[in-house]
């Protein structure tokens, strides 16, 4: 790709994903991404022939603007929408600026959802992580994909937290008619600082996949 993410050398569980994705998506199928930022992981579905609807609420990772680096400098940030003109791939993405969490932003479901440590943010603490996951829920069709990749607890601050969470606290949401593919877990890893976290850091992440009936019961 001739464009950088300003994400791209942070830890992802996405190839997980996509594999699982492309088991079990026909060719041209939908995916719904929340929080969807500057296209990290968007450039990355269309380029493999999907469509995708990517919902972001932040305007500096929609439209581009300055942030904050490492080293106490600041610099640009290329948007979403210019990223996918200058990809050439904006025809195949519905960028839906909008918090998911406030209103419903779709009308229809989806052949698969995702999102990328998006519940542990300090902004979506305000409502419980169940709302989090069961509104990602109603957007996958039946016979569909569930994706998450999220942080788990390292601090004492984070186990009062449930937005740091596990693959199996995150099971109970999944019951009756899903059926959970995948898990995965690191161990605490050392990341280097990057936009939004501007000190190394040392985080653990987890993974879950799951797929909803064919028909639902």
């Amino acid at each position: 790709m001739r464009t950088q993410s300003m994400w791209r050398h942070t830890l992802t569980f996405f190839p997980q994903f996509l594999a699982v994705l492309k088991e079990r998506a026909e060719p041209d199928s939908t995916v719904t991404v929340i929080g969807a930022s500057d296209g990290r992981l968007i450039l990355p579905l269309v380029s493999a022939g999907y469509r995708v609807v990517a919902i972001e609420r932040d305007p500096i990772a929609v439209h581009g603007g300055e942030v904050q680096l490492p080293g106490d400098n600041t610099g640009h940030a290329m948007g979403l929408i210019e990223r996918l003109k200058l990809e050439g791939l904006n025809g195949r993405v519905q960028v839906v600026e909008e918090d998911f969490l406030v209103s419903e932003p779709l009308g229809t479901t989806s052949d698969a959802v995702w999102t990328s440590c998006s519940w542990h943010y300090g902004a979506n603490h305000r409502r419980p992580l169940g709302e989090f996951v069961y509104r990602m829920q109603r957007l996958v069709r039946p016979g569909g994909l569930y994706g998450a990749e999220f942080m788990m607890p390292v601090e004492q601050r984070h186990h009062l937290l449930e937005h740091y969470t596990s693959p199996e606290r995150l099971r109970r949401y999944f019951i009756g008619d899903w059926d959970v593919l995948l898990t995965l877990r690191t161990d605490e890893f050392t990341e280097r600082a990057h936009v939004g976290q501007l000190q190394d850091h040392t985080p653990r992440m987890g993974l879950f996949l799951a797929a909803r009936a064919s028909t639902l019961s």
